[in-house]
């Protein structure tokens, strides 16, 4: 009796844990049988194992071949293990190596032809592999750039089986194959939007502003083609470049998605999803597999609903728990996955069904009770939840047509943005924040943040009055030590709170 081991990676959500790869020889009846809650790709990989060690010249042994994954509690899904269950059956009669293999982490799935596929996961998977304590890992050749983005690890691609095989000390043939690519990537390249492109909206930049450097949530309201998606757009463009372990972050989820990474992306990812999208589209999961929602991949960056009220009611309540709490749970039978999704929300409606609500010298169709209908899709709490909403208004024909251009460019947009959050960043220093829109309400009405009572009076009015809630009480605190910090102040002022509650309810202290 002969055994062998090696190590794969089995992916939970975003969390990759080590599975050790057993294969065992035994007299028995002549067979290949995998165990340890395979789903059904990884089941069918005993067929796809013997036909590539055969087309890439190996010998497959002839008695019966038990491979085990263990833990064998653990659920594991996909062809990432073919190349693993590969190595440690070969290993069983000495074709290649025990110990070089024992040590060594195996991702890929193998063609008949015995050439190495891409895998979706692969970045997520070498990161669990280098925490575990590996040193080497080897990856198809498509998912090399990808594998390589983590430092300390040995990473070596490999174009076939008979390459892997050979790399472990196996007396065989290794023919020149073409490697089999990675498929393109639908995101395409797209040049940087500028906020200078947007004319007369100066107010509506203003709040954008106040929104990047909080990272506060914003609703954007107002008749088509008053340039709301315009605005949404370039919000990614003012946000402070991802730093490297943020960036790391984003192409993990990327990755899972089954999108190409070559490089670290630095510039805030942007997500918007068509107001058709499920809750699985936005929340993610799957039956067998759990795989990133829009929700998830906008993580660190921005999530762009555009006319919000057209989305599914149970689609957006599904925001509530992420805006919370930064993370989102996807429950299936039989796993539970969970992902980061810190994201700021943008969302964006109309008025009403046709658009043309309260819009000068445009007739609105719509009944009073379809316009009731249609701002109430939007629940409560989710409304409770977005720090600003503002009113924005069609643009005048003589500045649309004055050819103008303004002068608040993303970059010197962005420079604001980064020296408000610095402030911020200095201010909540030894806390686990970093910006004001994710500080807990009581840090801002309690202790030696409390603002004094001149300054908080039209506030405590508001919600004497019943016109905020204690949670939008909060927010208009968040957007007050924001606007604060973007004018460099020490502590928010009456004109900085009677700003912030305006944004946030349109208010006027």
């Amino acid at each position: 009796m002969s055994t062998a081991r090696t190590w794969a990676v089995a992916l939970t959500g975003v969390d990759g844990h080590l599975v050790e790869v057993e294969a065992d020889l035994s007299n028995q009846t002549p067979g290949f049988q995998i165990i340890g809650l395979p789903d059904k790709a990884l089941g069918e990989a005993a067929q796809r194992v013997r036909n590539a060690c055969v087309n890439a010249g190996l010998e497959f042994p002839r008695r019966r071949v038990t491979v085990n994954l263990s833990p064998a509690n653990l659920p594991k899904h996909g062809s990432g293990f073919d190349l693993s269950i590969a190595v440690a059956t070969l290993a069983t009669e000495g074709a290649v190596r025990s110990d070089a293999i024992r040590k060594t982490v195996h991702i890929g799935e193998l063609g008949l032809d015995g050439r190495l596929r891409p895998v979706p996961g692969v970045l997520p998977s070498v990161f669990a592999a280098a925490r575990a304590g590996f040193e080497r890992v080897i990856v198809p050749h498509a998912n090399v750039d990808e594998a390589r983005l983590v430092p300390g690890m040995d990473v070596r691609a490999a174009v076939s089986l008979a390459e892997v095989a050979a790399l472990h000390g196996a007396e065989v043939e290794v023919a020149d194959v073409e490697p089999v690519s990675a498929p393109l990537d639908d995101a395409s390249a797209v040049e940087p939007l500028d906020l200078a492109d947007v004319v007369g909206q100066d107010e509506a930049v203003d709040a954008l502003i106040t929104a990047a450097a909080g990272g506060h949530h914003m609703m954007l309201s107002g008749p088509p083609g008053a340039g709301k998606t315009m605005l949404a757009r370039r919000l990614p463009g003012i946000l402070p470049l991802l730093d490297e372990h943020e960036a790391l972050e984003v192409a993990a989820i990327r990755s899972l998605a089954g999108r190409t990474v070559s490089r670290l992306d630095t510039v805030a990812p942007f997500e918007a999803p068509h107001h058709s999208a499920s809750a699985a589209a936005l929340v993610g999961g799957g039956s067998r597999v759990a795989r990133p929602g829009a929700i998830v991949r906008a993580h660190r960056g921005v999530l762009f609903l555009d006319e919000t009220p057209e989305f599914q009611r149970v689609a957006l309540d599904s925001l509530r728990q992420p805006l919370e709490s930064g993370r989102i749970e996807v429950s299936r039978s039989g796993f539970t996955a969970s992902f980061p999704a810190r994201f700021q929300l943008i969302l964006a409606m109309n008025p009403c069904p046709c658009g043309n609500y309260g819009v000068r010298g445009a007739e609105c169709a719509c009944p009073p009770i379809a316009i009731r209908r249609y701002a109430g899709r939007l629940s409560g709490p989710l409304r409770d939840r977005i720090d600003i909403d503002l009113q924005v208004a069609r643009v005048a024909a003589s500045r649309a047509t004055s050819g103008e251009r303004s002068t608040r460019t993303s970059d010197a947009a962005r420079q604001i943005v980064l020296a408000a959050r610095g402030m911020a960043r200095e201010r909540w220093r030894g806390t686990p924040w970093r910006v004001n829109g994710e500080i807990p309400g009581e840090q801002l009405r309690q202790g030696r943040l409390r603002l004094p009572a001149q300054v908080r009076a039209p506030l405590d009015r508001a919600l004497e009055r019943g016109t905020v809630t204690l949670r939008a009480y909060d927010r208009v605190l968040r957007i007050a030590w924001t606007l604060s910090d973007i004018a460099g102040l020490g502590t928010p002022g009456v004109d900085e709170l009677g700003r912030a509650l305006f944004l946030k309810k349109g208010l006027l202290a």
